[in-house]
């Protein structure tokens, strides 16, 4: 019996970019739904969870999404696609969820890892992640962590570019984890950096805070859609010890 090292082995190893899927198999909306359950489970920054998923499926907005995604060829059949938004402007409803979630995770607040949890989330997380008048707070941002910072080790991402950059990087953990459940599930993924950010936001009606993480296609890949042979640099080019 494989163990469980070993599967996973077998689904990163099966996960490639596919640019053709195969529009006689579709891939079941199931599927899609346990697999967008599964990326929910990502890790990401300060657990705040800022990220939102859209699943196009209708034909008709599918050959939109494809013009917005400047007519890639893995959009053109994909079975579904799936777009990764960043919401970083929900950082309120979402400090106020987590505040709330405190009180299963601590009997007191008074406890010493309740005092510092209830600190983090009600204090540090609105300084760091509101980014209204952010040129002006910036200034005062920088000026408090480097003051904190010469006392020794300090958080230092706190801009609004920089915050911008945290939420990207939970995001993409979340695509990531859905690519590798699409594999487990015996189907095939693309993701995709080409598209017009502008014309897609308004496609999907979001707020100008928002911001496109990617657009990932699903389906069935075919052996065409494969550009050639797995390539990767050396392990050894990119690995360091410490």
């Amino acid at each position: 019996m494989e163990n469980q090292a070993e599967i996973f082995d077998k689904i990163v190893e099966r996960r490639k970019s596919y640019r053709a899927f195969d529009l006689e198999n579709q891939i079941p909306d199931e599927v899609v739904k346990r697999s967008l359950e599964r990326a929910i489970l990502s890790p990401n920054s300060s657990n705040m969870q800022l990220w939102e998923f859209y699943i196009v499926k209708k034909e008709e907005d599918k050959e939109k999404l494809t013009e917005i995604c400047l007519g890639q060829a893995g959009a053109k059949n994909a079975s579904k696609m799936v777009v990764f938004v960043c919401r970083p402007d929900k950082w309120k409803d979402r400090q106020k969820a987590l505040v709330e979630n405190l009180s299963n995770a601590f009997e007191s607040r008074e406890t010493p890892g309740a005092k510092q949890a209830y600190y983090y989330y009600e204090k540090l997380i609105p300084m760091i992640y509101d980014t209204s008048f952010a040129f002006v707070k910036d200034i005062f941002k920088t000026a408090f962590v480097w003051f904190k910072a010469m006392k020794g080790p300090f958080f230092r991402s706190v801009k609004a570019s920089q915050v911008s950059i945290v939420v990207q990087k939970s995001t993409a953990l979340a695509a990531q984890t859905f690519m590798l459940s699409i594999s487990a599930e015996g189907y095939d993924s693309l993701p995709m950096e080409g598209y017009d950010e502008v014309r897609l936001k308004k496609f999907l009606n979001l707020p100008k805070e928002a911001q496109i993480n990617m657009v990932v296609s699903v389906g069935k890949g075919k052996p065409e859609g494969l550009y050639g042979p797995r390539f990767r640099v050396p392990f050894s080019e990119v690995v360091f010890d410490v």
